[in-house]
């Protein structure tokens, strides 16, 4: 799946993801470090990775969705 960077925190190697529906999922430094990237700038077109976590916490939890992996988007 493709989203685009949104926010990154360099210190926790976390941050959100907007989804091309513009639905902001978070991810963790787990995420981060699954895609082997030293940096996200916003703006950056990424590929992730995703699991349904089976509830629906609301908007800001990505509607059920954790992104398990972060990486540059390559074509």
């Amino acid at each position: 799946m493709q989203a685009t960077a949104y926010t990154y925190d360099p210190e926790s190697r976390s941050g959100q993801v907007l989804l091309d529906d513009g639905t902001p999922v978070p991810f963790d430094a787990a995420a981060f470090d699954a895609g082997g990237l030293r940096l996200l700038r916003p703006g950056q077109r990424v590929r992730i990775e995703t699991e349904d976590t089976g509830t629906d916490a609301g908007p800001e939890s990505g509607s059920g969705r954790r992104i398990t992996l972060v990486t540059l988007q390559t074509f």
